[in-house]
C-alpha cells in the first residue's frame, strides 16, 4: 500500500451535540467520532504530517513550503497536539456518559511564570483550555514589561471576576476601577452610566481613578490595576502621582483595554517590573461577562470541582422596597463575594474603605474593616456593609452600627437572624438580607 504521508481530520463536533437543547444519549452518540480520533491517533504514532485544528492548515502549508524546515521538531509538536486534542474529545464523552463521575482537564501552556508563588517552585505556567471567552487569561496581551509571574496572573483572575460581578450587578453600564494585593481588593470605585452615556468623561474617569487610590493608599503600592476604560497620560499620570507627597506609585501591573504610548512610557518602572496587560473585551459595554467554567482545585490524590461563582442577588428588587444607594451595595457586594471569606466589606459614595478579608469570625472581619478604614483616613459615618454570609450573632452588626454604618446587606441562615434584626430595628439600621443557600458570598477557600 502507498505511504500516507499526512492525517487531517476535522471531527464529529461532540460538544456541540452535547450543548444542544433537548441533547439524549443516543443524539451524542451519533455525534461522536470514533474513525476521526483513530486516524489521528495511528498518524501521531506514525510520526506523520498530522493536523486535527483547521486553523494550522495554513501553518503546515507554509511549513512545506519553506522545506520542512526542523522536521522532527515540528512533526512531534503536530503529534502531540493531535494527542491532547484526542485527550480532551474522550474525556468530554466521559463526562457526558458518566454524568460527571469521570473529570479533568487539558491545557495548552501559553505563558511561563518565572517561578509559582514562591521562588523555589519551579516550573510554573499558564495553561488554556482553548476557551472562546474573551476575557480569558490567554487573551490578555502583554505590551510591554516583564512577562506576568504566577502570583499576577493569580491577581488578574480575582480582578476579572470582581469586575464581571460588579458590571453583572447593574442595569446600565459603568465605569470602574479595581486594585488588587494579595488577591484581594484593596482599592475600588464604581459610577452606573444610564442611557445615553453621555457621563463617560475624562473627569468622571480621573475620578474613579482617584478614588480607587483613596480606598487604601498603603496597601496599593506595589499591587495590581484593573480599568475598564483605556489608560492615557492623564490617567496614568493620576496612577503616578495622586495621594503621593512626593515621589512616584509603584505597581506590579495595570490591565486595561489599552494603552497610549505616552502612558506606557511614563508609568514605565526600572528593569520593566511594571506589566501592562491588555484586552479590549474590558470596554465598559463589554464585561457583563461572568466566568461560567466549572472551577477546579488541586488537593492531595485528585481534585475538586465546582461550579463558578454567578450567583447575583436581586438589586433591583432591593431598589424597589427601600429609598437607599443600590450602587454602593452593589459595590461592596461585587468586592466582598470575591474576596477570601469571611470578609466583611465597607463602601461610602462609590468607593471601597475597608475590606476586612480572610478572618476566622465574623465580628473580627468587622473589626478589621473597620481598622483598614480609619487607617487609609476615611470616617466611617454613613458608609454601607456587606458580610458574605449571614452573622451568627448580634455582635457584628453592632460593630457595625457603633462605626457609622447605615446599611447592612447580608444572607440568612442563622439560628440569630432574629436578634440581628432587632438590633438594626433598635438603631433604625437599613437591613437587606438574602438566602444564604442561594446568594452567599463565600469566596478562595
Amino acid at each position: 500500500m502507498p505511504r500516507i504521508h499526512l492525517a487531517c481530520v476535522d471531527l464529529y463536533p461532540l460538544a456541540d451535540a452535547i450543548a444542544k437543547e433537548g441533547a439524549t444519549r443516543e443524539s451524542v452518540v451519533e455525534m461522536t467520532d470514533i474513525g476521526g480520533p483513530t486516524m489521528l491517533r495511528s498518524a501521531t504514532k506514525g510520526r506523520r504530517i498530522v493536523i486535527c485544528d483547521p486553523q494550522d492548515r495554513s501553518v503546515v502549508i507554509d511549513w512545506l513550503k519553506k522545506g520542512r524546515p526542523d522536521a522532527a521538531d515540528f512533526l512531534n509538536d503536530m503529534a502531540s497536539k493531535a494527542e491532547a486534542y484526542i485527550a480532551e474529545y474522550c474525556l468530554l464523552s466521559a463526562n457526558y456518559h458518566s454524568q460527571g463521575k469521570y473529570g479533568g482537564a487539558i491545557g495548552r501552556r501559553v505563558a511561563l511564570c518565572k517561578y509559582g508563588e514562591n521562588a523555589w517552585q519551579t516550573p510554573a505556567a499558564l495553561y488554556s483550555d482553548g476557551s472562546k471567552d474573551p476575557l480569558a487569561l490567554d487573551k490578555c496581551e502583554v505590551v510591554a514589561g516583564t512577562a506576568p509571574s504566577y502570583n499576577n496572573w493569580c491577581d488578574i483572575d480575582r480582578m476579572l471576576q470582581t469586575m464581571t460581578h460588579l458590571a453583572s450587578s447593574f442595569t446600565h453600564p459603568v465605569v470602574a476601577a479595581i486594585a488588587v494585593k494579595h488577591g484581594n481588593p484593596c482599592g475600588a470605585s464604581v459610577d452606573e452610566l444610564p442611557p445615553p452615556i453621555a457621563g463617560y468623561t475624562d473627569e468622571l474617569m480621573a475620578r474613579m481613578l482617584k478614588q480607587m487610590i483613596d480606598g487604601d493608599k498603603r496597601a496599593i503600592f506595589g499591587g495590581l490595576v484593573m480599568t475598564n476604560f483605556s489608560i492615557d497620560g492623564q490617567r496614568a499620570e493620576i496612577l503616578l502621582t495622586h495621594g503621593m507627597s512626593g515621589g512616584r506609585r509603584l505597581l506590579d501591573g495595570i490591565v486595561a483595554p489599552s494603552f497610549t504610548q505616552e502612558a506606557l512610557d511614563m508609568l514605565k518602572r526600572k528593569g520593566d517590573k511594571c506589566r501592562f496587560i491588555v484586552n479590549p473585551a474590558l470596554s465598559h459595554t463589554g464585561i457583563k461577562n461572568l466566568d461560567v467554567a466549572l472551577r477546579i482545585r488541586n488537593v492531595r490524590g485528585g481534585f475538586l470541582l465546582q461550579p463558578n461563582y454567578t450567583a447575583i442577588p436581586d438589586f433591583e428588587g432591593m431598589g424597589r422596597s427601600h429609598d437607599i444607594d443600590g450602587t454602593d451595595l452593589r459595590l461592596a457586594w461585587a468586592i466582598g463575594s470575591t474576596s477570601n471569606s469571611n470578609t466583611i466589606t465597607l463602601v461610602k459614595d462609590g468607593m471601597l474603605i475597608g475590606n476586612g478579608v480572610g478572618q476566622q469570625d465574623r465580628v473580627g472581619c468587622c473589626e478589621l474593616a473597620i481598622k483598614r478604614a480609619r487607617d487609609a483616613g476615611h470616617s466611617t459615618q454613613g458608609a454601607v456593609a456587606y458580610s458574605d454570609s449571614f452573622f451568627p450573632f448580634p455582635d457584628g452588626p453592632q460593630v457595625l452600627i457603633d462605626a457609622g454604618v447605615r446599611a447592612i446587606l447580608t444572607s440568612f441562615g442563622s439560628v440569630n437572624d432574629d436578634k440581628v434584626r432587632d438590633v438594626c430595628k433598635k438603631h433604625e439600621i437599613r437591613l437587606y438580607m438574602i438566602p444564604d443557600a442561594e446568594a452567599r458570598g463565600f469566596y478562595g477557600h
